[in-house]
């Protein structure tokens, strides 16, 4: 079940993007935080409890929204735009 329920902006263009392998939907304007909180209950496991982590700052201060890219380029959820296609690695796929 998502963390996150968007209540506005649903009819901004959907853009395709891949989470872990799965195939997602997020809309332009959204961060990568903002489109994986909408499709998934956490952006990936603590690194150091395993508990689930969705971002702390959400100005990309504090360290904790950090996801790889499919190039695997690292780069913070909080503040990089979703764009179209984009495949991206959180962690949180590894899960049980």
């Amino acid at each position: 079940m998502p963390l996150l329920h968007r209540i506005v902006r649903q009819n901004e263009v959907p853009l395709h993007f891949v989470l872990n392998g799965k195939p997602c939907e997020g809309r332009r304007g959204d961060t990568l935080l903002s489109a994986i909180l909408t499709v998934d209950d956490m952006l990936r496991p603590s690194d150091f409890t395993q508990e689930p982590r969705a971002g702390f700052c959400q100005m990309s201060a504090c360290q904790d929204c950090w996801v790889t890219l499919e190039s695997g380029e690292r780069v913070r959820a909080c503040s990089t735009p979703l764009a179209e296609g984009m495949k991206v690695i959180t962690g949180a796929g590894e899960r049980a």
